[in-house]
This record gives C-alpha cells, structure tokens and sequence, in this order.
C-alpha cells in the first residue's frame, strides 16, 4: 500500500511502462479516452487552456490525445508531467500553474471532489470479460437469492450495464453500485451509502450487514479501503485481467487490529506531524485546522510539512516527530508505513487518539470529511478539564502512566516562556518552542550545478587503500 504515494528512488529510475497496457488504447483512441464527450465538454464550457491529466501507464498517448483535442475544440492543451501527490486525485495545483481553467482526469480515480476547477473524468475502457465475470459471479454465490452489491473500479464502469443485464434476471436481491463524481445533490435516505465515489440504496431490513460484496478490478488500496470501511460484510472479486474469481482472504480483524495500534502509539506521541496529502479535494484546510485544534487540546505539539509525495527518507528527517497524520483522499489515507521511521496515521485514527468523546464502534472512516462539523460522523470535543482533575490514563504500549487528554488550551499547560524573537516589524513576540526552532534553522538544498562558477581543474592522483589506513597517512605522520 505505501507505492501509493513513495518509492524506492532505484525503482523509480529502473521502471520501464508496460508496452501492453500503453498501447492497448492506440487501436481506438476516440473510444477509449471518449473524445467527443471530452470535446463538448470544453466547447459547452467555453474553455481555452485545459490541463489532461494521464497516469504513468497512458502517459505514452498523452501527445496523440492532446494534439486530438486542440484541432477538435482549439483550445490549448497542457499535459501535466507529474502529479503532486496520487495520481488518482486531480491535480488543481499542477493545472494553476499553466492558468487552466478545467481538467480533463485519466484513468484511475477515487472521484474526491475538487475546490475549484471544473473536471471531467474519463476512465478508460478497460476490457472486461463479461461472460467470464459472470461465471465467477455464479461459481461465488450458488444461492440466488443472495444478497449482494457489486462494487467495481472505475475502468470497468462501462461494463456494468452489460453486467447487470447479464445478472439481474437470475439474482433478484442483487444490488448495482453507480459512480457519482463530486458530491451528490440533496441529504441521504435511508439505506443509502454514499462513500469512494459510489452510491447504493439496501432497502432489507438488517441493512447492510445481510449483504455480501462482489468487487470488479484487480487488487489494490481501492479494494482495501472498502474490506475496511464495509469490515461487517463478507467480500469476493473478479480480477478481470487474470480472470479469476476468489472470495477475499484478507484478515480484516488483524488489519484493524494493526491500525488500532496506531491509535495507541498516537496516544502516546507528543510531536505530531501533519503531512499534507492533497491540495484539491474540498476540505482540506478545514480538516488541517481541525487536526491543529484536537492536537493542541490534547497537549501535543503539531506541526504542518508539505513534502508532496512522502516515502521514507523524506520523513526520516524529521526526527522530532513521533507519528505523522496523512491528509489525503479516501483511497490514500491507509498508507502502510511499515518501512517508514516513524508510523504514519489517518485522520480519523489520530482523533480515536485524541477526542475522548470518539469512541470505536467497529466502523472504519477514511474520508476526512467525514470527521469535520456537520458531516455524519461529527463527534465534538468535550468541555475541556483542568489539569487538577485531570485523570491518570495508562499506556498500552509502554505501561507508563501519562496525563489524560483534553486538559484545556496547550499554552495554558506550559510554563512561562522567556525565550522571546520578533516576528515582523510591528515588534510582535512570539514564543518559539525549542522543537521548532531546530526545525527552522534545519534546511535541505539539492544538486546544483553552478556553471561557471567553478574553476576548472586538472585531474589529479587521489588516494589509494582503504579507509582504515591509506597507502600516505604514514608519511604525512
């Protein structure tokens, strides 16, 4: 799960695109990248400079499809080269940078909604054996009376109809997920589920716990987050490139019971890093400054690091911190950080951490918003209580004793400061912590290449040995 946002650097420059899939859509481009819908789309916008975003395995037809759109519509056309973070989240960053003023999404997407720019996206035609799929469907649920929902990644989507024609007549109870794009009009009935860009309605009496889940698509953080997220229902998959169908062996418990110790090593951090993971999908300041407020309630230091896609080095340098919260979209947020220094944490992990008023009730959130005021799974944080009634709280993972959360503001906790700097001109003071100062004055500068700035030499005769003991150390002692 962590190649969904880092890599080993070695990898990165030894990785080759496959030949097959790049050049699968080169026989039907219009098919494929739906170029008259993407064409009206831009006319009926009445856009000019539009930015197409293609994962690494389209990247190969991103000239072809560009060149395509500008004589169809005669708007500019920009590829954006590199995604800021997930290329399953659109990239508003990137396409500010060339003054876009829409979006065109490729391939894979977890359908988060934007802040500000207008996006179609395309998923691709990827093929899908329907009748194989079927097969599996059958050989996977005997009884047809069962009751299922079928899930599907989104390259698969124009499929579906086919399958459920395929699969309606003999299973009644069978309920078809749909893709909503952005965030659907009006409030939730109910029955109805509305996560990772898909909608449902179970209308049974026992909800969705009597369902089980048929997943279309390869294995993968999307199939993760839902085993996650639905932990109450059975699942099964069609992968449809190697056409196999299987019930899902994934230990739910034991995954959770991983990310439940998370929770326990963020109750025990003081210095808490706050890793921005996306910069478009709507909310994301509000969760950074919810995530600021629960910290410093619960008397922890935080402090905010925008290092695009983390991996393991990058957060190596901060050795400071203790664990790290990721603010990313619904399918990045389950990063596995079991390579990384320091573990890194959801935001709704972090406030099983922090908020005594959260409490686990067996359902697993990985949309942040989700969490903030007036989403349906807003929980507020209690009246804050003085640090003379606060109660002892015990470690689970160190056996020590620590003070509990919430007891009160975080400046109200800490002695008084004579460390004082000027801020601005105004001569505003400002307290500076010692964590933050060695921060500040800590800084990173890559390769460069100072052309004409360094003399030219000669080469001469270097050393010769080992380390341990050169061939001339003797002589110059």
């Amino acid at each position: 799960m962590a190649a969904a946002f880092s890599s080993d650097g070695e990898a990165a420059l030894r990785r080759e695109l496959c030949a097959a899939v790049a050049a699968a859509p080169r026989n039907d481009l219009d098919g494929f990248y739906e170029m008259g819908r993407a064409a009206a789309f831009i006319r009926d916008g009445g856009f000019r400079k539009v930015a197409l975003q293609f994962p690494d395995e389209l990247l190969a037809d991103a000239v072809e499809v560009a060149g395509q759109m500008e004589a169809a519509t005669g708007a500019k056309m920009y590829v954006l080269g590199d995604t800021t973070y997930g290329s399953c989240c659109v990239d508003e960053v990137a396409a500010e940078h060339v003054g876009a003023e829409a979006v065109l999404h490729y391939g894979p997407a977890c359908l988060s909604p934007c802040r500000k720019l207008p996006v179609l996206h395309i998923f691709g035609r990827q093929p899908l054996d329907v009748g194989r799929c079927t097969e599996a469907f059958r050989e996977l649920y005997p009884e047809q009376q069962s009751c299922v929902v079928v899930l599907y990644d989104v390259v698969y989507a124009h499929a579906m109809g086919e399958l459920e024609e395929q699969l309606c007549p003999e299973y009644p109870n069978i309920i078809f997920s749909r893709l909503v794009c952005g965030d659907p009009p009006g409030p939730t009935v109910p029955g109805e589920e509305r996560k990772f860009g898909r909608q449902f309605l179970v209308e049974a009496a026992g909800g969705l716990q009597d369902y089980a889940m048929f997943y279309v698509g390869a294995e993968g953080l999307a199939l993760t987050s839902f085993m996650l997220t639905w932990n109450c229902c059975p699942f099964s998959s069609f992968n449809p490139i190697t056409g196999c169908g299987r019930r899902e062996t994934l230990n739910v418990n034991r995954a959770l019971m991983r990310r439940l110790y998370l929770v326990e090593r963020a109750r025990d951090a003081s210095v808490v890093g706050i890793l921005v993971g996306t910069l478009g999908v709507a909310g994301y300041l509000t969760v950074l400054q919810h995530l600021r407020q629960l910290l410093c309630r619960a008397g922890k230091r935080s402090y905010t690091l925008a290092v695009g896609k983390p991996n393991p080095a990058k957060l190596a340098n901060f050795l400071e911190v203790d664990i790290f919260v990721l603010v990313a979209c619904a399918q990045n947020s389950l990063l596995d950080s079991s390579d990384f220094y320091r573990p890194v944490v959801t935001p709704y992990e972090l406030e099983l951490a922090c908020n005594p008023a959260r409490e686990w009730t067996g359902n697993y959130l990985t949309d942040f918003r989700d969490l903030l005021p007036g989403a349906c799974a807003h929980v507020e944080l209690p009246p804050a209580v003085p640090a003379a009634e606060a109660v002892p709280d015990v470690s689970l993972i160190t056996g020590k004793m620590c003070a509990t959360h919430l007891c009160g503001p975080l400046t109200s906790q800490l002695p008084p400061s004579t460390t004082l700097a000027c801020r601005d001109q105004t001569r505003a003071l400002a307290e500076i912590s010692p964590a933050a100062s060695f921060l500040e004055s800590r800084g990173w500068r890559g390769l460069e290449q100072q052309l004409g700035q360094t003399p030219v030499s000669k080469a001469v005769q270097g050393r010769r040995g080992i380390a341990i003991a050169y061939e001339d150390e003797g002589c110059e002692q």
